[in-house]
């Protein structure tokens, strides 16, 4: 005679997730940009509806974050409008890894929900020019596509002054990205300028 055995389940499926991306409130986005020092601060954004925050967690515990919204001007330094892009503008984590790992699950979930909600195209994130290599989004897949001139402005809403910013941007089309990507050679130009003016800024 045979008798029938319930496997027992695994033990994994007792515990609770292991890693999760989901909705977070503002409180705890602007707890991590805080703690773990973004250059940008905490999220101060008005919020008109359109604005979208998420972490990841490990364990439970919140290793990074990510705000996204509407753009702030009618169109942007690359030229799309509010009906075509939106915004990635915080990405920020406990370490670097959960950096790529918050961009990639941001982009493989968040962009395209948003982009099927409210017929978005693009996403486009801006970098500080001199502070940031670039990297956490060229490893992603995304295009530079524009190069926006703020070192002699004033933000209006914060007081501070502009930063020089390469604006990266997301198309779901490789094809649209590519063809919207700025020519190595306009990148190199801007680069060495960029470049110039600080070491004649660290010499003054």
């Amino acid at each position: 005679m045979t008798t029938s055995h319930t496997p027992a389940p695994p033990l994994l499926s007792l515990l609770p997730p292991l890693a999760s991306f989901d909705v977070i409130d503002l409180d705890e986005l602007n707890w991590a940009l805080v703690k773990w020092e973004h250059k940008m601060g905490p999220w101060v954004r008005p919020d008109y509806g359109d604005q979208w925050l998420y972490g990841l967690r490990h364990e439970g515990r919140l290793v990074a974050v990510t705000a996204s919204c509407a753009l702030m001007t009618p169109r942007c330094a690359a030229g799309l409008s509010r009906v075509e892009a939106f915004e990635l503008g915080r990405v920020c984590a406990a370490a670097p890894d959960w950096c790529r790992v918050a961009v990639r699950l941001w982009r493989m979930t968040i962009y395209p929900s948003l982009c099927a909600a409210r017929d978005y195209q693009w996403a486009i994130s801006y970098q500080d020019a001199l502070l940031h290599s670039g990297d956490l989004y060229r490893h992603d897949g995304w295009s530079r596509i524009a190069f926006a001139r703020g070192s002699s402005s004033t933000d209006q809403r914060t007081g501070r002054k502009g930063r020089d910013k390469w604006i990266w941007g997301w198309h779901a089309d490789p094809a649209v990205r590519r063809a919207a990507e700025l020519p190595q050679a306009t990148i190199d130009a801007i680069q060495a300028r960029l470049d110039a003016r600080e070491a004649s800024r660290h010499a003054a």
